[in-house]
């Protein structure tokens, strides 16, 4: 059984996006790391956004991009495609929630630069709910000796863990 159960922002995004890979992931069971949607989305977040503050790692949150605009500070989390947002968005919210905690509230942005988006993403009781909510959920499929179920879904065909499931 698992002994560290701390929540991350990847496991967050991982558990939007199908809960058998949060348990992959949290069980430190690794895809190929030469993936090449691995590998497209680690190029697009070194290749973008090169004047800003890069990677701030707080805790167990590892911040994308800080930007001061307009007298504030935003949190920003840079992603390779708009497609599917809501795994992006409840990892930033993750990390708006825990500034929160810290005493720091702060604004967030889904930044997309293949395609020149910036979304705003702002935590309000209805998100916060959902994601601690979440949270909760994640905890007990992380202490499970056994992964979920695998569940198709248009994630598949792009997943570094898809031999894990289909194979």
């Amino acid at each position: 059984m698992m002994q560290n159960l701390k929540i991350t922002g990847n496991l967050v995004n991982a558990y939007f996006v199908c809960p058998r890979k949060l348990w992959l992931y949290a069980h430190e069971i690794s895809p190929d790391p030469e993936w090449e949607f691995l590998e497209l989305g680690r190029l697009i977040s070194e290749q973008s956004y090169k004047r800003e503050k890069r990677e701030l790692e707080i805790g167990e949150m590892k911040i994308d991009i800080l930007q001061r605009r307009d007298g504030e500070v935003i949190v920003g989390e840079i992603k390779k495609s708009s497609k599917g947002l809501k795994p992006g968005k409840m990892q930033l919210l993750f990390y708006l929630y825990k500034l929160k905690q810290y005493g720091v509230e702060m604004k967030g942005e889904l930044l997309i630069p293949k395609e020149r988006k910036r979304i705003k993403v702002e935590l309000d009781e209805t998100l916060e709910r959902e994601l601690k909510n979440a949270i909760e959920e994640m905890q007990k499929i992380m202490k499970s000796d056994e992964p979920p179920e695998p569940k198709r879904t248009w994630w598949c065909s792009k997943c570094a863990y898809f031999e894990f499931c289909w194979s």
